[in-house]
This record gives structure tokens, sequence and C-alpha cells, in this order.
């Protein structure tokens, strides 16, 4: 499965790998999941409802979420990422 960052997403990536080390591992290691499963795993996924309807969202801290959605569907999938800071 491909990842797509939005760019404001690519802006959130950028600003932790110069920041925040520590929310870049765990980042990584959420995406991964992602790609092998987006409905499992760590970070507490869970759906999301009104204007974000389709989308899901992990934890990557207390105060981020990793807000996603897989677009596409068989072979050609894509796991869009949204921003992903100060969600709560």
């Amino acid at each position: 499965m491909n990842v797509a960052f939005w760019p404001t997403a690519w802006e959130d990536y950028r600003h932790w790998q110069d920041h925040n080390a520590k929310l870049v591992d765990v980042l990584h290691t959420l995406i991964e999941e992602c790609r092998r499963n987006p409905f499992k795993g760590t970070g507490k996924p869970e759906p999301l409802g009104g204007n974000l309807s389709g989308w899901r969202s992990r934890r990557i801290s207390h105060e981020h979420r990793l807000v996603y959605r897989v677009a596409g569907s068989g072979d050609v999938q894509t796991l869009q990422l949204a921003p992903c800071r100060y969600h709560y």
C-alpha cells in the first residue's frame, strides 16, 4: 500500500523530524501498522464521524492523532494521511 501525505501532514512530519524524534518513531510504527491493517493495532484505532466520516484516527500521543483513510481498492490502495498535530 502506498502512503500519501497531505501537504500539511508532510509539514507536521518534517516539524517532528526536527523537534521530536520520539514522536517520529511512534508515527513510523503507526504508519506501518496502518499499511498492514488499517482497522486494528496500537494507538486505539477508531472511525471518525461527521465531516470526517470515512477517516480513522490513532493516538500518536496524548495531544496528537494520526488521521488517515484508505483510498482505492485491491492492489491499488493508498493510505492517505491528514494533518497529525493538535487533534486533542
